[in-house]
């Protein structure tokens, strides 16, 4: 059966005739690089979005403009975007292995524009509104699961490591937000981060339905959806990639959303200052990821998994000391930047290698759901247990722990799971 639905690509299948003239101009410029480029900035504009409340958490508590904010109060706050665009990743996976990330790039990024505004005319002077904004922003993080199957499907096995970690470098949109929400929230007005990210969603969103093109041949499935989430989910490299992505992306997201206001609170930084810090943490991990893809293909992605977490071990443990950051405070964070962003770009190399292209999208949207649920509960217990102790130490613990234990299932059963599909 012929997928009627792909558009002109560089494809030497002619199933449906002679080439048009459309057909060859389409073919000059939609390279599998272009692709890669164009759904790059599309995660990078979302997650921008995605992330629009995180660094002004810590000044709706300061202010009192919201009534009186506990940390756990700030923590929810920050934490709710992340819990729907990690739910909704499972969802928006098995849509773009059904529809293509042609339609479903531009939809998420004109349904983002929403809540951008909501939370910018409406929200600004309400927590419980903010609250809500900010579950309907949580539709940006889902387009994580709309990039890895697209891109997955333009290029071949022993480049889809490095090129899914390029665009996972998209994720690199909440430095944007760390960069420019705070200064333009004091000095430009309150509605202004709002409206210039509304701006760039629209822009992107124009563009994204005019030069976005699925891979020649995709696969279209033909089962619903609930049969394929069942299938997806009963292979055994989607559940070993939900546990490796919740403890890489699970820790970098919950840094990413949470930094500013832990080090605010624990080193005493402002409000700006701290978004400056998290920012570079972000701008590291970024950069890391498509390196960790790159080095997933020279080396294997299990050699690169297990660096990632020993270095995260020791970072945590370093880290819940509260050692002073001129020094071995903050290179002990970059460090866990690090080894965060190339576990994130190890974890996909790994499924990429393992799984068939046309349940990517599938295992993409679930192992990406994990990933933000992992996440999701750190800033919360983070903001608990400093409630109740007045220190981070136990958090920053319980992630050494963790990182531990994900160590170990990465060296025993995930490198069995990638054994095995080599001798096939």
């Amino acid at each position: 059966m012929s997928d009627a639905n792909v558009a002109p690509g560089p494809s030497r299948t002619a199933a449906a005739g002679a080439s048009t003239s459309e057909d060859r101009a389409d073919a000059a410029v939609r390279s599998p690089w272009l692709m890669l480029a164009i759904a790059t900035i599309g995660f990078a504009v979302n997650f921008w979005a995605w992330a629009l409340i995180s660094p002004l958490g810590p000044m709706f508590r300061d202010s009192g403009a919201l009534g009186s904010l506990s940390e756990s109060d700030v923590a929810l706050l920050v934490a709710v975007p992340v819990l729907v665009g990690s739910l909704g990743r499972i969802v928006a996976g098995a849509m773009t292995d059904r529809f293509g990330g042609r339609i479903m790039f531009p939809i998420i990024s004109a349904a983002t524009i929403v809540p951008v505004l909501f939370i910018a005319f409406f929200a600004l002077d309400s927590y419980a509104l903010l609250l809500v904004g900010g579950f309907f922003l949580g539709i940006g993080g889902t387009v994580f699961a709309v990039g890895v199957p697209f891109v997955n499907a333009w290029f071949p096995p022993e480049r889809r490591g490095l090129a899914i970690g390029i665009f996972g470098a998209g994720m690199g949109g909440t430095a944007i937000s760390a960069l420019t929400t705070v200064k333009l929230f004091t000095n430009t007005g309150e509605k202004a981060p709002f409206l210039i990210t509304a701006v760039v969603l629209a822009a992107y969103a124009v563009v994204a339905w005019l030069l976005l093109r699925d891979a020649p041949g995709r696969t279209v499935p033909t089962t619903s959806l609930a049969s394929r989430l069942n299938a997806n989910a009963r292979l055994p490299i989607t559940w070993q990639a939900c546990i490796l992505y919740a403890v890489a992306f699970g820790g970098y997201v919950a840094f990413s959303v949470y930094l500013p206001a832990y080090l605010k609170t624990a080193h005493g930084l402002t409000a700006a200052d701290a978004a400056n810090r998290m920012a570079g943490f972000v701008v590291v991990a970024v950069v890391m990821r498509p390196i960790g893809g790159w080095l997933s293909d020279r080396f294997g992605a299990i050699p690169v998994l297990a660096t990632s977490y020993a270095v995260v071990v020791v970072g945590a443990a370093v880290s819940a000391g509260t050692p002073p950051l001129e020094g071995v405070g903050t290179l002990a964070f970059l460090a866990m930047a690090a080894a965060l962003g190339a576990g994130s770009g190890g974890t996909f190399a790994l499924i990429a290698s393992v799984t068939d292209p046309s349940r990517v999208g599938g295992v993409t949207g679930l192992v990406g759901a994990a990933g933000g649920l992992g996440g999701f509960l750190p800033p919360l217990i983070m903001g608990f247990v400093y409630g109740r102790t007045d220190s981070y130490a136990i958090g920053l613990w319980m992630l050494s722990i963790t990182a531990a234990l994900t160590l170990a299932l990465t060296l025993t059963i995930v490198r069995r799971t990638a054994q095995g599909q080599e001798s096939h």
